[in-house]
C-alpha cells in the first residue's frame, strides 16, 4: 500500500475515539462556510456536472451530504474505515455512496476511475495531512480519477497557517480541544509550500484554471469567540489538451 501502516492507524484511531456530534471535530464546519463557497467557484470550471463527484479524505461525510443534495452521484472516499463507519451512520438515507480508498495507490485509483468513468473531484485539507512521499503519487491518482473531463478542487492550507497553528498548539493552556487529538493520534499538520500543489498538479498532467485565497473555517473558537480560520488556497484542475 501506498501509505504507511502507522500513518493508517493514526487515523483510524483519531476515528474511533471522534464524538458523533456534528462540529465535534477541528474541521468539521458547517457547509454553509465550506463546501457552499467553494462550489460556489468550482461550479464555472465543471465541464460535465453530470459526472460522478468523489469527496476525496471525506471524514465523517459532512460536506459529501451536501454535495449529494446538489448532485446526481456522489461517492465519499477515505482511507480510514472508521470515518466512514461515521459517514454512513450520518447518512441513513443513503444520499451517497462511500468508499475505502488509498488514493495515493495509483491502482486503486484507476480501478474506481474503470468502474465509475471520468469524475469531479472535490478534496479539502488533505494535502497537507499526507506525508510527504505520500504528496506526488496521491495527485496522480486525483488526475487518474479524473480522466479527461474530469475538475478537481484542492483547497489546502498555505504556508501563513502554520504560525496559526503553532500559536495554537504552544498555547500555555495546551492546544484548544478539538485540535488536541489531532496531534495526539500523530497526525498533526504538515507544512506545504504554496508552489508545490500547483507543481504536484503539473507533474501529474493537470493545467490549473482558476486559483485564489479563501480561509478554512474550524469548528474551535478563538478567545474572542470567533471561529478560527486558517489562511488556505484553492485550485481548480483539469486534463487540458
Amino acid at each position: 500500500m501506498s501509505v504507511t501502516s502507522r500513518y493508517r492507524e493514526a487515523w483510524e484511531g483519531f476515528w474511533r475515539e471522534a464524538p458523533e456530534e456534528p462540529g465535534s471535530v477541528f474541521w468539521d464546519a458547517d457547509p454553509k462556510v465550506t463546501a457552499a463557497l467553494h462550489l460556489a467557484l468550482f461550479e464555472p470550471h465543471l465541464a460535465d456536472p453530470g459526472l460522478a463527484l468523489v469527496d476525496l479524505g471525506c471524514g465523517n461525510g459532512t460536506q459529501t451530504r451536501y454535495f449529494a443534495d446538489r448532485f446526481p452521484h456522489v461517492v465519499g472516499a477515505d482511507l480510514s474505515a472508521a470515518a466512514l463507519d461515521h459517514a454512513r451512520r450520518a447518512d441513513p438515507a443513503g444520499q451517497a455512496a462511500y468508499r475505502l480508498l488509498d488514493a495515493a495507490e495509483k491502482g486503486a485509483a484507476e480501478t474506481l476511475h474503470a468502474e465509475l468513468g471520468d469524475t469531479n473531484v472535490y478534496m479539502r485539507g488533505v494535502l497537507h495531512q499526507c506525508e510527504s512521499d505520500d504528496r506526488q503519487p496521491l495527485v496522480d491518482g486525483i488526475a487518474a480519477l479524473l480522466g479527461e473531463r474530469g475538475r478537481v478542487f484542492l483547497v489546502e492550507l498555505s504556508e501563513a497557517a502554520r504560525p496559526v497553528l503553532g500559536g495554537l498548539a504552544q498555547s500555555p493552556a495546551g492546544p484548544p480541544p478539538k485540535l488536541a487529538p489531532i496531534f495526539r493520534h500523530g497526525i498533526a499538520p504538515g507544512e506545504v509550500a504554496d508552489d508545490a500543489v500547483p507543481r504536484y498538479l503539473r507533474t501529474a498532467g493537470l493545467t490549473v484554471l482558476a486559483s485564489g485565497e479563501l480561509p478554512l473555517v474550524t469548528t474551535e473558537f478563538a478567545p474572542d469567540g470567533t471561529w478560527i480560520e486558517l489562511p488556505s488556497k484553492w485550485q481548480v484542475a483539469a486534463r487540458v489538451e
